[in-house]
């Protein structure tokens, strides 16, 4: 398996190590799993022949939706991720995350939950930056976070999404964490959301929780659900990126069939479930990154296109792809590397 150190010229020099021959400047990992049968015609177009059942979780293709979640918005929760915040909760139960660079070369986490009457607590929650609502914005997802930088609200406002804020404790949701202060936790690192009220908040609040009609299908096209398919690519083992100031690295278990996570070399884990964060489908995007004018908060090219680059990771191997985001409300779309 090989490594290779490349240097990567966006809005500044950023220098990064990914395993199996992979460079990366922000990257996404996203955690998904299998079932809808696709075919494959001859002008190479696919036409999905069979959805399993009713309560697949559009998110990861599984049929784990509770019978109050089918037609329903997943939810989009931010999530700390430095270091003197971890561990983390709640997010255990995350069918999907992204990991993106944010300021200060450190990663913020964007964890997505499918059924939105079984989003846990939460810790801690963080603030918003500009790309990752947009990114929930092609789910269609209800987006969870505490507070966000003044020049951006405008351009968040704009969106029209369904937004809960911690610093206005919408729908009565948030609080600290009085344990964690307790252990001497710094205030910001134990923000909770709980999750477990939002149902009823909606209704309270009269928010739509039904998916917007093109958004009622599955995700992603899945594999049959009894199909496990591993990339057409080398072999890989692990996953290194490192971003700045943290690494993240994604180790294949052979027993899991899965890639099991790790924060600058340690497990990451949940602090409630104390299961290592593990995920099926890793993706590795890269894409632009740099600082706004201010030179305060990054800026993100989240729209791929046809010069794009990223890696899919699965089952022990790795695959070259190309990836796109055509507008805000689009979902990420991932193609081989000849379409």
């Amino acid at each position: 398996m090989k490594k290779i150190q490349m240097m990567v010229f966006t809005f500044f020099l950023l220098a990064s190590l990914v395993a199996c021959g992979k460079k990366e400047t922000a990257n996404e990992t996203i955690k998904e799993s299998n079932p809808v049968k696709t075919e494959v015609q001859e002008d190479n177009t696919e036409v999905i022949l069979e959805v399993t059942s009713e309560n697949e979780n559009l998110l990861t293709g599984l049929p784990t939706l509770t019978d109050e979640a089918i037609g329903k918005r997943p939810v989009a929760v931010m999530v700390n991720n430095i270091s003197a915040a971890l561990p983390q909760y709640g997010v255990d139960a995350a069918d999907l995350i992204f990991e993106i660079l944010v300021e200060g070369d450190q990663t913020r986490f964007m964890a997505l939950y499918g059924d939105y009457t079984q989003v846990p607590e939460i810790c801690s929650v963080r603030s918003c930056r500009k790309y990752f609502p947009i990114l929930s914005q092609g789910f269609d997802a209800v987006y969870v976070h505490w507070g966000m930088a003044e020049p951006i609200a405008a351009d968040v406002n704009a969106m029209g999404l369904t937004r809960y804020d911690g610093t206005a404790n919408t729908g009565g949701l948030y609080g600290r964490d009085q344990d964690r202060l307790n252990a001497g936790y710094s205030l910001e690192h134990t923000s909770y959301f709980d999750g477990t009220g939002l149902p009823d908040a909606m209704e309270n609040r009269g928010e739509r929780s039904d998916l917007l009609e093109e958004k009622t299908g599955p995700a992603f096209l899945f594999n049959d659900i009894d199909t496990s398919v591993r990339p057409e690519g080398n072999d890989c083992n692990e996953v290194v990126i490192e971003f700045g100031a943290v690494t993240a690295n994604l180790v294949y278990d052979e027993d899991s069939n899965t890639y099991l996570k790790e924060f600058d070399g340690e497990p990451q884990v949940d602090g409630k479930t104390n299961n290592q964060l593990a995920f099926t489908n890793v993706f590795v995007l890269e894409t632009e990154v740099g600082l706004d004018p201010n030179g305060t908060h990054r800026l993100f090219d989240w729209t791929g296109g046809g010069n794009s680059k990223g890696y899919y990771v699965s089952n022990g191997a790795v695959q070259e792809i190309k990836w796109s985001k055509d507008s805000q409300t689009d979902y990420l779309k991932f193609y081989t590397l000849d379409g």
